[in-house]
C-alpha cells in the first residue's frame, strides 16, 4: 500500500473528489433518463390500453367531462346531440405531422342538456388569406352520435386570436363566449361519427407508442459515470508504476530525471556501470561514449 501512498496527498483527494463530481453529475442524469423512460412508457401504456377499447356511454362518463382522471385520456365516450354551429372555433397553430395548420372545435348540445366540445380535425393552413384556412367543412346538421376521445382541457395561453378563433382549447374562456354552459374539465376529439358530415377535417392519427431513446441514454451516462473512476484509477497505477521505476533508479545511484533528459523518446537508458580505479573501459563503453559525446 505504501505504493499508493500518494493518494492522500492533496493533489490526488482533489483528483478524487472531481472524479465524485463528474460521476455524481453522470448518475443523476442516468436517473433523470430513467425518469423520464417511465413517464413515456406509463403514457403508451394509457394510450394502448384506451385508446381503442369499448366506448362506454355519457352518462358512465359524465364525471370525466368535469375533472378529468389521468388515467383515463384516450378512453372513448359515445355522444348523442346536436352540433351548434354558430359555437364552432379555429384553433390556431396546431402543427400535425409536421406540418403548421388549425383544429375545429364545436359545441355538442347533448340530449341529456349538458354541453360538451369536440374536436372535429385538424386543417391545413391557407392560401388565400394569411391566418385562416381556406375553408371549413360544416358538421352534419340535425341529430347525430359521435363517438369521441377523452382530452383534458387546455391551459390559457398569453396571445390573442382573431374572431372565430382560439388560442388553445382553453375550456373555462371557450365557455365565456358562448351564451349557454359547457362542462369544462375535458373534451372529446372526435374518432367516429354517424350521420358523418359531407366534408370532414383531416382525422388524427393515433398518437406515437416510442418510447424512444431514453433506455440507452441513461444507460450511456451510468458508463460515462463508471469509467470516471476507471480513469482516476488508471492514472493511480501510472504514477506508482512512475514512482518505482524512480526509486530503483535512485537507488542504484542514477539520477531519474538525468536519464529522462537523455534518454530516448519511448524508454530511458540503462545507468552506465561503475569502473574500478585504474580500469580500462571495454570496446563498447567506449562505443557508448562515443555514440554519447555525437549526441545519439
Amino acid at each position: 500500500m505504501r505504493a499508493y501512498s500518494f493518494l492522500l496527498t492533496s493533489k490526488w483527494l482533489g483528483y478524487f473528489v472531481l472524479a465524485c463530481f463528474f460521476a455524481a453529475l453522470c448518475a443523476g442524469l442516468g436517473v433523470w433518463q430513467m425518469d423520464r423512460r417511465t413517464e413515456v412508457v406509463a403514457n403508451i401504456n394509457k394510450i394502448t390500453t384506451n385508446y381503442t377499447a369499448t366506448p362506454v356511454d355519457f352518462a358512465q362518463a359524465k364525471g370525466q367531462f368535469s375533472t378529468l382522471d389521468p388515467a383515463r385520456e384516450w378512453s372513448q365516450v359515445t355522444l348523442r346531440g346536436s352540433y351548434d354551429v354558430a359555437g364552432q372555433r379555429i384553433v390556431r397553430n396546431r402543427p400535425l405531422n409536421g406540418q403548421p395548420g388549425y383544429e375545429v372545435v364545436v359545441p355538442l348540445r347533448l340530449d341529456s342538456g349538458e354541453t360538451v366540445i369536440v374536436d372535429r380535425g385538424w386543417l391545413p393552413i391557407g392560401n388565400k388569406e394569411n391566418g385562416y384556412p381556406d375553408s371549413i367543412p360544416e358538421p352534419a346538421t340535425g341529430p347525430v352520435t359521435a363517438v369521441v376521445r377523452l382530452r383534458p382541457a387546455e391551459p390559457k395561453l398569453q396571445r390573442g386570436a382573431p374572431a372565430g378563433q382560439v388560442a388553445s382549447i382553453d375550456l373555462g374562456a371557450y365557455a365565456a363566449e358562448l351564451p349557454y354552459p359547457i362542462l369544462a374539465g375535458a373534451y372529446g376529439q372526435l374518432a367516429s361519427e354517424s350521420p358523418a358530415a359531407t366534408q370532414n377535417p383531416v382525422a388524427f392519427p393515433m398518437p406515437s407508442v416510442d418510447e424512444g431513446s431514453h433506455l440507452s441514454y441513461s444507460m450511456q451516462w451510468f458508463c460515462f459515470g463508471l469509467l470516471m473512476f476507471v480513469g482516476f484509477g488508471y492514472a493511480a497505477r501510472q504514477q506508482a508504476l512512475n514512482d518505482a521505476f524512480a526509486a530503483d533508479e535512485a537507488a542504484n545511484g542514477v539520477d531519474p530525471e538525468e536519464l529522462l533528459g537523455r534518454g530516448s523518446a519511448f524508454a530511458p537508458k540503462r545507468a552506465p556501470k561503475r569502473r574500478r580505479p585504474g580500469q580500462r573501459a571495454t570496446a563498447e563503453e567506449e562505443e557508448d561514449a562515443l555514440l554519447d559525446a555525437q549526441g545519439f
